[in-house]
């Protein structure tokens, strides 16, 4: 008996090392992929924030190209003037209308409705002109002082 148990235990300890090897092997080849992924995962993140690059630096240029194409003279005074006059006249147009639309509700709420000045006014200033008007004021003189901020 003790002649069997040698022989069986002389033959497990035989193949232990072989044993061991093929468990390290399947351990290292797990670390290996693991390792592979997450060099692809890190390969991915690279080309994302890549072409994450590449769109910002497009619209940058495509900026500088519109600037550029403005700022440009083009020798004849009355097309450089109507050029830049279009913005401020489209601007003073739309206030135009803005006030001709609120100062006729005004009219309407006082003469028709017979609503007193101080009872129509909140009505025609209501919350969605106060946005508006905010709205309008912030773009125009917002950008102004944040360019002056930048130093431009």
């Amino acid at each position: 008996m003790l002649t069997l148990l040698g022989s069986l235990l002389g033959f497990v300890s035989s193949a232990f090392p072989d044993l061991l090897s093929l468990w390290r092997d399947r351990q290292d080849r797990k670390h290996e992929l693991a390792i592979l992924d997450r060099q692809m995962e890190q390969m991915r993140l690279g080309h994302s924030q890549r072409l994450e690059e590449i769109a910002v630096e497009a619209d940058i240029a495509e900026s500088q190209a519109l600037y550029k194409h403005d700022s440009q003279p083009s020798g004849v005074k009355w097309v450089d003037g109507l050029r830049a006059s279009v913005r401020p006249v489209i601007t003073y147009a739309f206030f135009m209308l803005f006030t001709v639309v609120k100062v006729s509700t005004l009219y309407v709420l006082m003469a028709e409705e017979g609503l007193a000045f101080v009872v129509a006014i909140p009505q025609v200033w209501d919350p969605e002109t106060q946005a508006l008007f905010a709205a309008v004021m912030s773009f125009w003189f917002g950008q102004r002082a944040l360019a002056k901020a930048r130093g431009k």
